[in-house]
């Protein structure tokens, strides 16, 4: 996905700024747009061969097929990760905070 395209793809979806962004649709988000661009580039039966035994390994592996990638399809994924991660992140909080306020309905 060319970076302009994804660019106004993210602006439709949660606004400028990101104003509408929230854990829950930038999840829903993410999760489309990756099935939008496996079943574009997977057109017959996926074989998993995946060397990497650990998260850790796993990380590596990504980012070094970043470097390899053309300059605007590795934004495009760093920035989906970036993402991600950072509304895990908030995510987590939110969970963390409300917990304590339903801890004695257990």
């Amino acid at each position: 996905m060319r970076l302009e395209e994804f660019r106004n793809l993210v602006k439709r979806e949660f606004g400028e700024n990101l104003r509408h962004a929230t854990p829950g649709n930038v999840r829903d988000f993410l999760d489309r747009i990756e099935n939008e661009v496996l079943s574009e580039k997977v057109s017959h039966r996926i074989v998993l061969n995946e060397p990497c035994t650990s998260y850790e390994e796993i990380i590596k592996d990504f980012f070094s097929q970043m470097l390899e990638l053309p300059p605007e399809e590795a934004v495009v994924g760093l920035w989906a990760l970036a993402l991600d991660l950072a509304f895990a992140s908030i995510e987590s909080q939110y969970t963390d905070r409300f917990a304590s306020l339903f801890k004695d309905m257990e």
